[in-house]
């Protein structure tokens, strides 16, 4: 009995904390708050738009239908807390841009954000940083002024990862070589990622908006998708949206021999999102392994 009754408190304990996502709930039964509602109000807020992706027609396209109304994928970054935060964090690139899912099931009434929580984001990076928690001020700050009459809660809590939530891929190059080495090594990505299925939504020279100060020789991230993955995930978690698409860094400090690539492993999907769908999971490990042997080959 003690045993018994041991579990049951525990598990109304882990009930009371949040999970990985922030969940905005906002009446639309007549459609007339759309995705460049949140994106006009990011921008506002000190953010600059990387994307922001109508994803019905590609579902419509390849797959035939669609369960969504609206379904956009939606990358933003903050102009200085981001700067601060991967100069002194070079492996943050995985949130420049980061991910807000936005969308509304057929018949529904309500529309929906969701984005990352700053907890979220230190885990999947593998540190802390102040800017995390900067960042996620100024995220809530203009999802509830966009959207005052919205609902605003926390994903339940996530489930054990089971995988690596940071792949990291590091080749040697030095400063005589790194332009050379960057151009063979974005070549051999990019050749790789279409075979595998993945498009690529966005890329971003982010060492031209850090400057002539940047401690980088280059820093850029690929906004990267899978339109299978996208689709079947959302049938059961379409607040999973926040991790679509996926942010791949390249980079190379000055004061370092080596180039860097990384990206959120899809071990976060089934872990923040709760993942248990066999479909989904299936897809979202077969992307993992496709990623996977692009960069493998990368390093070699």
């Amino acid at each position: 009995m003690f045993k018994k009754y041991l579990f049951i408190l525990m598990a109304g304990a882990l009930s009371l904390f949040g999970g990985d996502f922030h969940l905005f709930s906002v009446p639309n039964a007549e459609g007339k708050i759309t995705p460049s509602v949140v994106e006009k109000a990011l921008e506002n807020s000190g953010f600059t738009i990387a994307a922001n992706t109508e994803m019905n027609g590609p579902f419509k396209i390849q797959f035939g239908q669609s369960d969504f109304a609206v379904f956009n994928l939606l990358t933003a970054y903050h102009k200085a807390h981001s700067a601060t935060l991967v100069q002194s964090n070079p492996d943050a690139g995985i949130f420049v841009p980061m991910g807000f899912g936005v969308y509304q099931r057929n018949n529904e009434k309500e529309l929906h954000v969701s984005v990352l929580t700053a907890a979220a984001m230190k885990k999947i990076a593998g540190f802390d940083a102040p800017e995390f928690a900067l960042i996620e001020k100024e995220v809530l700050a203009a999802l509830k002024k966009a959207l005052p009459n919205a609902k605003v809660s926390e994903s339940d809590s996530s489930l054990p990862a089971t995988g690596t939530l940071l792949s990291r891929y590091v080749m040697q190059s030095s400063a005589e070589s790194w332009a050379s080495d960057k151009e063979a090594a974005e070549m051999m990505i990019e050749d790789g990622l279409k075979p595998a299925g993945f498009v690529m939504s966005n890329f971003t020279d982010y060492n031209f908006v850090l400057g002539e100060e940047s401690p980088f020789h280059f820093y850029d991230t690929y906004s990267i998708c899978k339109l299978k993955v996208i689709y079947t995930v959302a049938k059961t978690r379409p607040e999973a949206a926040a991790f679509a698409p996926c942010t791949l860094m390249v980079y190379k400090k000055k004061d370092a021999d080596e180039i860097v690539m990384g990206f959120p492993g899809v071990y976060n999907w089934m872990s923040s999102a709760r993942i248990e769908d066999t479909e989904a999971k299936a897809v979202l490990m077969q992307a993992q392994k496709d990623f996977e042997a692009v960069l493998e080959s990368t390093v070699e």
